[in-house]
């Protein structure tokens, strides 16, 4: 049986998202039409209007309806803190999780050049420009443990040294819970290089 164009055309569209295969996709589509065209209804319209709203916080570039996000106005954050991270959902992520009162600054990538991703596409050249003006005191890199993550800190870092201001790198290591035996090299190695005294 051929299916119809607008339903061949939606799961199309369903596999932009990250994670979603075909069958995935099928499965979305014939749920929503079948059992749930409401939520359909809300789902179109909330996606239409956030794609229509939400743009980029002109300081710190996280997602936000407003051209300065709620956290870079909240004047009870340490304004001299700044934590640096690849994503919006980094930001989630670590407000959610940790006790963490500084501001943001959301690269939106990293560096890699085999991409063709440079310095001025992360927005390097904005937050060149924020460090230049000396109201950061330090600055936290809170970039994924990867070769391009790792990459992007330490070029970062050496951007901050050029305005005195005080670079740290957020520790990686043995998961709470983890057992050593199931835990990779690498981690293992992050983790006894960045050791604390206790």
């Amino acid at each position: 049986m051929e299916l119809e164009p607008i339903l061949q055309q939606l799961m199309q569209a369903l596999r932009c998202l990250p994670g979603v295969g075909q069958k995935s996709a099928q499965r979305m589509v014939f749920h929503l039409l079948e059992r749930d065209r409401e939520g359909a209804f809300n789902l179109a319209q909330s996606l239409a209007e956030a794609v229509d709203k939400i743009g980029h916080c002109q300081t710190c570039q996280t997602l936000s309806s407003t051209d300065i996000c709620g956290l870079c106005d909240d004047q009870r954050r340490d304004q001299q803190l700044l934590c640096i991270v690849e994503t919006p959902s980094d930001v989630l992520a670590i407000n959610s999780a940790a006790s963490y009162r500084g501001l943001y600054f959301v690269l939106n990538g990293r560096l890699s050049p085999l991409d063709g991703l440079g310095p001025a596409d992360i927005g390097l050249d904005k937050l060149n420009a924020r460090l230049e003006k000396g109201l950061i005191k330090e600055i936290i890199l809170a970039t994924n443990p990867t070769v391009e993550g790792e990459a992007t800190a330490h070029y970062i870092s050496e951007m901050a040294k050029k305005h005195q201001v005080k670079a740290t790198r957020i520790a990686h290591g043995v998961p709470f819970g983890g057992e050593l035996e199931y835990i990779d090299s690498g981690t293992l190695s992050h983790a006894f290089s960045g050791r604390n005294e206790v």
